[in-house]
């Protein structure tokens, strides 16, 4: 299969849902059990451009026990099993492709403990990143993986989120030390395991925590999540620069991160970005490329960290550099990079958002946006970049009328032109978004075909009867094409 040029592949085979499974979970879940056709139409979308693929039931789980149910009735049954979170992901990764059935964990939502003299806290799935910064706000502590969305932290550990924050706290495999997963067993139909433990290190056997960490869903159904936190900052500050090219802002963040200034944030808006966010959020921000940054530490050491970026991207060409200290002034200008997606699409209504997010050693950057930018703009093709480029990754959002093949081919050929850049510059198909349906192929150009065979084995040896999310990350089974996904309006 052709994962970078998904339209040309046919549907996958859907396997039946056996009616005593169906009256064995309903004895179970009751009314939480659905088969209602808007749950599964809501249930089998995501925020990737491919059409909806709902399961064939939807169970809101809200124990570890009930999952380990679930997974057994479908082991018993040899039916799918697709974890579900809030829908947020970007490549596909909920999509049931072969039906069967969907476990919501956001009901799943209890904060189980928090150690604040050890820095950890162990949540439930359910638990989302910003419910979670609310409720352990008291302790002076926080959990900084921002991936923008408000995402479940399940979600985040099966995709290994990353975010804004990354260049400084790392991403979700630094910040994960242990989990609780249930996964298939064709003997018991379903075992729960504990992998790591609160220590910050351990050189105990292989290290199972990481191999569930960014698995989306293949291997099993994380139930915990023991994470580490971070001390609240002394002080923080916020500051925009604006810049009269790309190249400009990029060849700033470089020198920023070869200086080793511990900046917390350095995120990269383009032009149309910022004209994006400031129709969406109302703000007068120049609508030129810019640098949205943020410092943390000592009220010193922030003042020091601001000053030496300052001098740095003067020297670049750096213009009107504008400061927001105040907490209201920061987060009006965080929720607007936030939204910057989603103000993207409103600025074609009815479009789709083909997106891509690869990720570069930060020396490469200034190449491969560079040749990115030239290759964009001679495509015709409306489009935005934003990127967390403090870490060398950016994304590139592609806006395509669902209605015409043609831009849909268009876009995936400039997705995969600058995924092989990336992969040339010795950087990687994806930073942050995961493999999930969009990046099969792009993985196995990039790891290759002795990886791949091993990741098949663990696969097998963990699930082997593949029943957990099919179809994603490798697979030979063939996924339907990209649609508008259900929307009716015309895209303009």
């Amino acid at each position: 299969m052709n994962a970078a040029l998904p339209g040309h592949v046919l549907p996958a085979e859907r396997r039946d849902l056996p009616a005593d499974l169906l009256a064995a979970l309903r004895q179970r879940f009751g009314e939480r059990c659905s088969t209602a056709t808007a749950v599964l139409a809501h249930h089998g979308r995501d925020e990737s451009p491919y059409p909806v693929m709902p399961p064939d039931a939807v169970l809101y789980c809200e124990s570890t026990d009930e999952v380990a149910f679930a997974v057994a009735q479908a082991v018993a049954h040899r039916v799918p099993v697709i974890p579900y979170g809030v829908g947020s992901s970007l490549e596909g990764h909920t999509l049931a492709l072969q039906g069967g059935l969907c476990l919501d964990l956001t009901r799943m939502d209890r904060i189980l403990r928090l150690d604040a003299e050890d820095l950890t806290v162990t949540v439930q799935p359910g638990v989302t990143r910003r419910r979670l910064n609310d409720e352990i706000r008291h302790s002076g502590l926080f959990f900084p993986i921002d991936p923008g969305a408000d995402a479940t932290l399940g979600g985040m550990t099966a995709t290994r989120a990353s975010g804004t924050n990354a260049v400084r706290y790392g991403t979700m495999r630094e910040n994960v030390l242990a989990l609780e997963v249930v996964v298939p067993h064709e003997a018991d139909g379903a075992r729960v395991l504990r992998t790591g433990t609160r220590a910050r290190k351990s050189s105990a056997g292989y290290d199972l925590t990481r191999l569930f960490v960014g698995s989306e869903g293949t291997l099993g159904v994380v139930t915990e999540v023991t994470l580490k936190l971070h001390p609240l900052p002394e002080a923080v500050s916020a500051a925009v620069c604006h810049f009269a090219t790309v190249d400009q802002a990029v060849q700033t963040t470089i020198r920023i991160i070869q200086h080793g200034i511990p900046i917390a944030r350095c995120e990269l808006l383009d032009a149309h970005a910022v004209r994006a966010v400031n129709r969406h959020d109302k703000l007068a921000l120049r609508e030129t490329p810019l640098l949205l940054m943020e410092f943390h530490g000592s009220p010193a050491g922030v003042q020091e960290q601001a000053a030496a970026v300052q001098a740095l991207a003067m020297d670049e060409g750096g213009e009107d550099f504008d400061w927001a200290t105040t907490p209201e002034d920061r987060t009006r200008l965080w929720t607007a990079r936030h939204h910057a997606y989603f103000a993207a699409l409103q600025m074609r209504p009815g479009c789709r958002a083909v997106t891509t997010d690869a990720c570069v050693p930060i020396s490469r950057l200034a190449d491969c946006i560079g040749q990115t930018v030239q290759e964009a703009d001679a495509s015709g093709l409306p489009y935005f970049i934003v990127g967390h480029v403090g870490d060398g990754n950016f994304h590139v959002g592609y806006l395509i009328d669902p209605d015409r093949p043609e831009e849909r081919e268009r876009a995936e050929a400039l997705n995969t032109a600058l995924v092989r850049r990336a992969l040339a510059l010795e950087g990687t198909c994806s930073g942050e978004h995961g493999i999930g349906l969009h990046k099969m192929g792009f993985l196995r150009e990039e790891a290759g075909d002795a990886a791949l065979d091993l990741m098949r084995g663990i696969k097998r040896s963990l699930d082997p009867l593949g029943l957990m999310n099919p179809g994603k990350v490798f697979s030979s089974a063939p996924v339907p094409a990209p649609t508008s996904g259900g929307r009716r309006r015309p895209c303009r």
